[in-house]
């Protein structure tokens, strides 16, 4: 019976993949690359720092905070990476749209676990207001996060269930990161790596008192 579940399970994400990697439409395979790349885990850190040193107080700890759950959340996927050890897609299947090459294993998908971390984490914490509304950041965010999932799909190198596994695995990272901010970022550990100096340092009021 389990066999059998299993069995179906495979099958199903098989032609879920089939079905996303086929589509294979001009302007998608010029688009899909670009927002794989812009879903990598540099390109979150970049933005992190970017948000560090623009973002004020705040935007200290948001960026800190953030950081950190993504290092949390790529320590999980590299482990998994380890333990499956399942081969990407165009090394096992025969006519894959192969966009990117990409080396590694493919269980659970890198990319989208970074996006979903720092989409949740930058979404919950931001928010645009107009005209006495709150326009949080999270629902703009968390669909660029499914993009760069579908993208991982679209270009050949990721299973739809790496993906689904990814999100989770970022989602969950994020949520419990924002839990316990406070006891991250102010325990006695924190405390003694300099986290206090790390959340005052001004970058800009660097340049300004120069």
């Amino acid at each position: 019976m389990i066999n059998l579940i299993l069995s179906k399970l495979l099958n199903e994400n098989i032609n879920l993949f089939y079905l996303i990697n086929g589509i294979n439409n001009y302007f998608l395979n010029l688009l899909m690359p670009i927002i794989t790349n812009f879903g990598s885990l540099i390109a979150w850190i970049l933005i992190c720092i970017f948000i560090y040193i623009f973002g004020g107080s705040y935007g200290r700890k948001v960026a800190v905070l953030c950081l950190i759950a993504l290092f949390v959340t790529d320590i999980i996927v590299i482990s998994l990476k380890y333990v499956v050890v399942e081969p990407r897609p165009f090394l096992t299947l025969p006519n894959v749209n192969l966009l990117m090459t990409v080396s590694g294993n493919s269980f659970p998908s890198g990319h989208t676990a970074s996006s979903f971390t720092a989409a949740t984490i930058i979404g919950l914490k931001y928010h645009l207001k107009s005209k006495g509304w709150k326009y949080w950041l999270i629902y703009p965010l968390l669909a660029f996060a499914i993009l760069v999932g579908f993208s991982r799909i679209y270009i050949g190198v990721h299973y739809p269930y790496d993906v689904v596994f990814g999100a989770f695995i970022g989602i969950v990272c994020a949520i419990i990161i924002l839990k316990y901010e406070y006891r991250i970022l102010y325990n006695k550990m924190a405390i003694r790596l300099g986290m206090e100096k790390i959340l005052a340092f001004n970058l800009i009021k660097k340049f300004e008192d120069h």
